[in-house]
C-alpha cells in the first residue's frame, strides 16, 4: 500500500531539509558571512546578489536562499562543479540559465520556489539530464516548447502555485523516471483526457496532488494515461457533487489505493458517494476537517479493501450499525474530534454512538475516539471488535450521569477483544469502581492520566488486569490515597506513574504500597508534595530503573539531624539508572544516600538549596552520564567530592550556582572544564558566574587564571611540612609523658640483651666480693628485704649489716671492711634515713670518705620517698647533680613499673666505678 500523505509530506521534508537545511520559520542570529560545514555551504540570509566565488571548490550543498538574487549563471558556479544539491529559494530569480546545469554536471537536487521565473523554455533544463528532484513552486510560470522534456532521471517535479492555466505540461511523453508531481494551487478548473498524456511513458508515477484546486470538470478518461497511479491527494479542492463523482469514477481505471479527501466541505455521504471506487484497491482513506454532519448507511460498503479510514474534525451526530457496514479488512479507524455536542436552546445534546455500531469491524486493530462527545458507552457499544488492541478516549465525554466513574460493566462489549493499550485521559472520571477492567485481561496499557480520580485504592479496581504492564494515573489532583494492598493484583506492572496524584501521606505505609510490584522498571511519584516515607518505601524493587522524586519535599529525610537518622530508601534500587530529584529543597546529602547505585547513568538534583557536598557521596557513581545540579548553592567544585562522578560524563548542568572563583573553589573545575573531551556543558560562557571573590563577581568561571595559584604552591609545601613536623612532636611528647618509661625499658632490653647490662672491665669487677653495700634506715629493712633479696644471683651479690657482718670483728671494724669489699654503695633514700644519727654519723661519713679516698663514682641512690636536694645535702652530703642520671633511681607507686625499676637498677650496678671527664 502506498504511505499515506503524511508520510508523503514528510518525505518531501526530509528532502528540502537535506538540500537547504530547515526552513527559517522564526528569527535566527544574524549571520555575517558563509558558513561551511561538513562540504555543505550556508549563505543564506546574507543579502546576496551574487554567488560567493570564495568558497571552498569541493563543496557538495550550495545554500544561497533568502537573498537577492536576480539571477543564477552558470559560470559563478563553475569553480564548483562537484555541487550536487542546489537551494536558490526565496530569491528574485527571473529565469533559468541555460548554462546553469552545464556548468554543474553533477547537480542532482534544484530548489527555485518563491522567485520570479516566468518563461521556462526546453534549452533553460536540457542539459539537467542527473537532476532528480526540482521545486520552483510559487513563481509565475509560463512554459514554452518542452521545458522537460530533457529530465530524463528526474523523480519529484513541484510547480505548485503557479496559477498554471491547465494540468498538461507537455505535449509529449516525457519524465520516464517521475515518481511524484504536484500540481497543487494552480488555477485551472478542468481535467481533460489528454492533460496527463506527456506522463504516458512515465510507469512509476504513483503521487499526484491537486490540492486547493477548484475543478468544474472532469473527463472520464483524465487518468488513463497514468494509470499506475497510486497516492492523490485533492486536500482542500472546492469541488461539486457532479465533479467528484466524475473524478471518483475516472480513478476507477487506475491502481489508486491512497486517497486524501481533507477539507472539501463533504457535509454529507451518501450510500453512492463511493459507488465508483468499487473495483480499486482503495486501502487508505483521509477525509478529515470536511464539517460532515452525517453518513448514510452504507457509504463505505464499496470499498471492501480499506485498511484505514480517517474521519479526524468532523461535527457527526451519529454512529448506527450501518454506519460502517461493509469495511471487513478495516483496521484503523480514526474519529478523532468527529463526535460533537448539538448546542440546543436549553442544554447541549451529545453525539449518540448506537449499540453494535462496531459490529461490522471485526478486523479493525486501532479506534481512535479522542477528543470527541458522545452519550455513553453501554454494554453493546464495542460489541464485534475482536481483533481491536488499542482503543483511544482521551480527552472525551461519553456519560449521561454527573458522577463520572467506571463500574465493571463500562468495558464489558470488549470481553472478546484482544485489547492492549486503553486511554482514558482527560475523561473527567472520579472513581474506579471494584473490577472496572476485569473484562480487559489482556490489557498490556493503561492510561487514566488528567481526571479528577479521588479515592483511596484498595486493589479491587484492577482486578482481571493479569497481563498489565503499564499503569499511567499522573495528574489526577493530589487526591489518591494508597494501601498496603493497593497494586495487589497487577504484581507483573513495569510501568507507574502516579506523579501529581498522591496525596502527601499516601506513601507512608508499613508494608509500602509498591511491595508487589517485583517488576516495576519506571516509577513516576514526582509533584506530590511527599514529605515522610519510611526506609522500606522500594524494598524488593530490585529491578527498578527509572525513579521521578521531582517536586517533593524531601529535605528532612535526608537531614543528619532527622529523628532516626537520614531515611535511606534508595538502598535496595542497586539497578537504578535514572534518578530525578529536583525541586525537593535538599540542603544535604548524607554519604550512604547513593551507596550502590553503579548503573545510574542519569542524575538530576537542580533547583534545591545544595551547598558543602561531603567527599564520598558520589564515589558509587562510576556509570554516571548525564548529571545537573544547575540552581542550587553549590560554591566550592572539589575533586574529592565530584572526580568520580565526572569521569565518564557526556553532559553537564551546574550552571547558575554562586562559584567561589578562587584556588580552592574553583581551580580544579576550571582545569578540568578546559581539558575535558567529550562532555558536553551548556550555557558555560554566559550562566557559569563567579559569586566571589569581589575581582570576579559576576564574570564567566572560565575567566579565572588557574596560573595565579601556582604561587602557593611552595607554602603549601611548606605547610604540609610544618603541619606534619608539629603533629609528630605533640604525639612524641604525649607518648613520652604517658608512656616513657616503658619505652625505656624495652629499649634497654634490647640494648642490654645484645650488650649486657654492665660497662665495667673485668678487672675491675675482680676486686670486690660485693656488688653493692646497703645502707638503709631500720625502719626501711623490710623494703630491702622483700625488694633486694630476689635480685641476687649469681651475678649479683648485696652486702647488709643485718646478714653479712663479719664474725669475731667489731661491728664498725665490720662495716668498714663490707664497705672496702663492695664495688658500690646503694643508698635507700628516705625520711627515715635522713633522720637516723647512726647512718649520719658513721656510715655515710665513712662511705664517702672510702669513695673520695679510692677516687671511685660507686654511689647509687635509690628514693623510696620524694626528698628535696637541700634535705639530702645537709644530711648525707650529697646532691642529685654529683651523680650520674641512671645512679639515681626512684621508686615506682604503679606496680606495673617494678620490673622496670629492676632492670634501672641492674644497669645502675653493673655501670664503671672510673670517674667519667
Amino acid at each position: 500500500m502506498t504511505a499515506p500523505l503524511s508520510c508523503l509530506l514528510t518525505c518531501s521534508l526530509f528532502i528540502f531539509n537535506f538540500i537547504g537545511g530547515p526552513y527559517p520559520c522564526m528569527a535566527s542570529a544574524k549571520k555575517s558571512t558563509c558558513i561551511i560545514q561538513g562540504g555543505r555551504a550556508d549563505c543564506s540570509h546574507l543579502s546576496l546578489r551574487v554567488i560567493p566565488s570564495d568558497l571552498p571548490s569541493n563543496i557538495s550543498s550550495l545554500d544561497v536562499s533568502h537573498n537577492k538574487l536576480v539571477k543564477v549563471p552558470g559560470d559563478s558556479l563553475g569553480r564548483y562543479r562537484g555541487l550536487i544539491h542546489l537551494n536558490a529559494s526565496y530569491n528574485s530569480i527571473a529565469r533559468v540559465d541555460e548554462s546553469l546545469c552545464q556548468s554543474l554536471p553533477l547537480l542532482q537536487t534544484l530548489n527555485l520556489e518563491h522567485n520570479q521565473v516566468h518563461l521556462l523554455k526546453k534549452e533553460d533544463l536540457g542539459q539537467c539530464t542527473t537532476l532528480t528532484w526540482l521545486n520552483i513552486a510559487n513563481n509565475r510560470l509560463k512554459l514554452q516548447e518542452e521545458p522537460f522534456s530533457g529530465l530524463q532521471n528526474l523523480q519529484h517535479l513541484d510547480v505548485s502555485k503557479n496559477k498554471l492555466q491547465s494540468a498538461k505540461l507537455g505535449s509529449r511523453p516525457q519524465l520516464p523516471s517521475l515518481r511524484s508531481l504536484c500540481l497543487g494551487q494552480n488555477v485551472f478548473t478542468s481535467l481533460k483526457s489528454e492533460d496527463f498524456s506527456y506522463l504516458s511513458s512515465s510507469p512509476s508515477l504513483q503521487a499526484l496532488n491537486l490540492s486547493y484546486v477548484s475543478l468544474k470538470t472532469v473527463e472520464s478518461r483524465c487518468f488513463q494515461p497514468i494509470s499506475g497511479l497510486r497516492t492523490l491527494i485533492l486536500d482542500g479542492s472546492d469541488m461539486s457533487s457532479q465533479a467528484m463523482s466524475k473524478l471518483l469514477s475516472a480513478l476507477s481505471a487506475t491502481a489508486i489505493d491512497s486517497l486524501s479527501l481533507q477539507r472539501m466541505k463533504l457535509v454529507a455521504l451518501g450510500n453512492l458517494t463511493f459507488a465508483e471506487l468499487q473495483k480499486t484497491n482503495l486501502t487508505y482513506l483521509d477525509l478529515s476537517a470536511n464539517g460532515m454532519t452525517n453518513i448514510e448507511d452504507g457509504s463505505f460498503q464499496w470499498l471492501p479493501k480499506l485498511q484505514s479510514l480517517i474521519l479526524s474534525d468532523n461535527n457527526l451526530r451519529r454512529l448506527t450499525r450501518g454506519t460502517f457496514q461493509g469495511l471487513k479488512t478495516l483496521k484503523k479507524l480514526q474519529l478523532t474530534s468527529a463526535l460533537t455536542s448539538a448546542l440546543g436552546k436549553k442544554h447541549t445534546s451529545p453525539a449518540v454512538i448506537e449499540d453494535y455500531a462496531f459490529q461490522s469491524l471485526n478486523n479493525l486493530k486501532s479506534l481512535m475516539l479522542d477528543h470527541t462527545a458522545f452519550l455513553k458507552i453501554t454494554e453493546k457499544t464495542f460489541t464485534g471488535l475482536t481483533s481491536l488492541t488499542e482503543l483511544d478516549l482521551s480527552w472525551s465525554s461519553y456519560t449521561q450521569t454527573p458522577q463520572r466513574g467506571l463500574t465493571n460493566k463500562t468495558f464489558v462489549s470488549l470481553k472478546d477483544s484482544p485489547l492492549k493499550k486503553l486511554n482514558l485521559a482527560g475523561n473527567a472520571l472520579t472513581e474506579l469502581q471494584p473490577g472496572s477492567f476485569s473484562a480487559l485481561s489482556s490489557l498490556v496499557v493503561l492510561i487514566l492520566d488528567f481526571n479528577f480520580i479521588k479515592q483511596t485504592l484498595t486493589g479491587r479496581e484492577f482486578e482481571g488486569l493479569s497481563q498489565i504492564q503499564e499503569i499511567h494515573l499522573s495528574n489526577n489532583i493530589q487526591s489518591i490515597n494508597l494501601t498496603s494492598s493497593s497494586f495487589v493484583n497487577v504484581s507483573c506492572v513495569r510501568v507507574l506513574t502516579l506523579g501529581k496524584s498522591l496525596k502527601a501521606e499516601a506513601l507512608n505505609k508499613d508494608p509500602s504500597p509498591l511491595w508487589p510490584l517485583t517488576n516495576l522498571t519506571v516509577l513516576d511519584l514526582s509533584n506530590n508534595n511527599i514529605a515522610n516515607i519510611r526506609t522500606n518505601l522500594l524494598k524488593g524493587l530490585t529491578d527498578l530503573k527509572v525513579l521521578k522524586l521531582q517536586h517533593n519535599n524531601l529535605a528532612r529525610l535526608w537531614k543528619m539531624a532527622n529523628l532516626g537518622g537520614p531515611v535511606l530508601f534508595l538502598k535496595d534500587t542497586h539497578k537504578l539508572e535514572t534518578l530525578q530529584m529536583d525541586y525537593n529543597g535538599l540542603d544535604e546529602i548524607p554519604v550512604g544516600a547513593l551507596q550502590g547505585l553503579t548503573s545510574l547513568s542519569v542524575l538530576t538534583l537542580s533547583n534545591n538549596l545544595l551547598n558543602n557536598l561531603k567527599n564520598p557521596v558520589f564515589d558509587d557513581l562510576k556509570s554516571l552520564r548525564v548529571l545537573t545540579l544547575a540552581k542550587n548553592l553549590i560554591t566550592n567544585v572539589r575533586p574529592e567530592v565530584f572526580q568520580t562522578p565526572m569521569s565518564n560524563l557526556s553532559v553537564l548542568w551546574m550552571d547558575k550556582n554562586p562559584f567561589d572563583c578562587t584556588c580552592e573553589g574553583i581551580l580544579w573545575f576550571v582545569t578540568r572544564l578546559n581539558n575535558t573531551n567529550g562532555t558536553s556543558v551548556p550555557g558555560l560562557k554566559d550562566n557559569y558566574k563567579c559569586n566571589t571573590p569581589l575581582m570576579y563577581f559576576n564574570r564567566s568561571i572560565m575567566d579565572f587564571d588557574p596560573m595565579s595559584c601556582k604561587d602557593k604552591t611552595p607554602f603549601q609545601a611548606l605547610y604540609m611540612l610544618s603541619s606534619t613536623a608539629v603533629l609528630i612532636m605533640m604525639v612524641s611528647a604525649l607518648l613520652v609523658r604517658f608512656q616513657g618509661w616503658r619505652i625505656q625499658f624495652y629499649w634497654n632490653v634490647l640494648i642490654n640483651r645484645t650488650l649486657g647490662f654492665s660497662d665495667a672491665t673485668a678487672e675491675e669487677a675482680n676486686g670486690f666480693e660485693y656488688d653493692a653495700y646497703i645502707i638503709h634506715a631500720e625502719e626501711d629493712a623490710g623494703w630491702v628485704t622483700k625488694q633486694m633479696t630476689p635480685l641476687e644471683s649469681a651475678k649479683y651479690r648485696f652486702c647488709w649489716e643485718e646478714r653479712d657482718s663479719i664474725p669475731g670483728m667489731f661491728y664498725l671494724e665490720s662495716i668498714m671492711e663490707n664497705m672496702r669489699k663492695s664495688r658500690k654503695i646503694l643508698f635507700v633514700v628516705t625520711e627515715s634515713l635522713l633522720k637516723d644519727p647512726w647512718c649520719r654519723r658513721f656510715k655515710v661519713h665513712h662511705a664517702l670518705h672510702q669513695v673520695i679516698e679510692a677516687s671511685r663514682d660507686s654511689v647509687v641512690l635509690v628514693f623510696l620517698q620524694d626528698v628535696n636536694d637541700y634535705k639530702l645535702s645537709r644530711s648525707l652530703f650529697l646532691r642529685r647533680g654529683m651523680l650520674r642520671p641512671r645512679c639515681i633511681l626512684e621508686w615506682p607507686v604503679q606496680r606495673e613499673r617494678v620490673p622496670a625499676f629492676h632492670q634501672k637498677l641492674l644497669i645502675a650496678l653493673g655501670m664503671t666505678n672510673r670517674l667519667q671527664d
